[in-house]
């Protein structure tokens, strides 16, 4: 499985996915589901995938392909507005899942895939687009300031509570942190390292990028963090009619040990080698 989030608001992008792509007992694999096409100055975009393994595979080989060949007529260089780049991206993914299906190789095991479409091209600011399957898309906005693809449920709450269009870049990518967290927890086929990076409006360029293992400092710090002061929120709620007063911060117990974060060794959510 897969979890990917892009988040838009004034001060530009963030882009934040995860990379398992298998997590059998004895086979976990790790693939980048988040790629970069950087043009410093000119445009910048960033995609992220979900679905079919050798779908996206293919699909971001054909974007670099036609990318870097300057007589292509058609590319993410040719382009003058975004929404006509994600107009590109999606052709280029259904015509990637087509090849996929008439290889014959797949044993019935679906060739769809989704993507995530980010970026800023010169004279325009930054826009998120979600690409499906059939290659149609849509656009992040003020109302919906970010998108969500994979296993998106048991991260959307923070997102619903936090993301506004004026929440600072590096708060909207505390907050993509957090949602990918909260879905590792909660779901076995989604696993670290994660990857990050930023488009500050106006840069037209990465910002920023990092990838975040389970012993990174920073990934440990706010997954410890966030977990002690969600329980300690908890115990902080109004009482129930039937309960004694709320002991002071001075009285109050020590919050207990969380347990250890659970390993690859322990997550069996079935073999999944041909999906992202």
């Amino acid at each position: 499985m897969t979890y990917c989030v892009g988040i838009e608001v004034d001060e530009g992008l963030v882009f934040a996915a995860d990379t398992r792509t298998n997590a059998s007992l004895d086979d976990v694999r790790v693939h980048r589901k988040l790629h970069v096409f950087d043009y410093p100055g000119e445009r910048v975009f960033v995609v992220m995938s979900s679905g079919n393994l050798a779908t996206t595979q293919l699909a971001v080989s054909r974007l670099r392909r036609d990318a870097e060949d300057p007589s292509a007529t058609r590319s993410l260089r040719t382009f003058r507005h975004l929404f006509e780049v994600a107009e590109y991206v999606g052709e280029v993914l259904v015509a990637s899942q087509v090849q996929a299906y008439d290889s014959g190789q797949h044993g019935g095991v679906s060739t769809q895939a989704t993507l995530i479409l980010g970026g800023q091209v010169a004279g325009e600011r930054p826009g998120l687009y979600l690409v499906y399957p059939l290659g149609n898309c849509i656009a992040a906005s003020p109302e919906t300031p970010y998108l969500q693809i994979g296993e998106s449920k048991y991260g959307k709450p923070i997102l619903d509570r936090i993301i506004r269009p004026e929440t600072a870049l590096e708060d909207a990518a505390r907050c993509a942190l957090v949602s990918l967290d909260s879905t590792i927890r909660s779901n076995l086929s989604v696993g670290l390292p994660i990857d990050i990076a930023l488009i500050r409006a106006g840069d037209l360029r990465i910002s920023q990028q990092v990838r975040l293992e389970g012993d990174t400092p920073l990934y440990a710090d706010i997954h410890d963090n966030w977990s002690r002061k969600l329980e300690n929120a908890v115990r902080t709620l109004p009482r129930f009619p039937w309960e004694p007063a709320l002991a002071t911060t001075e009285e109050a117990a020590p919050l207990p040990q969380l347990p250890p974060r659970r390993g690859p060794s322990r997550q069996d959510p079935g073999d999944q080698s041909a999906q992202q």
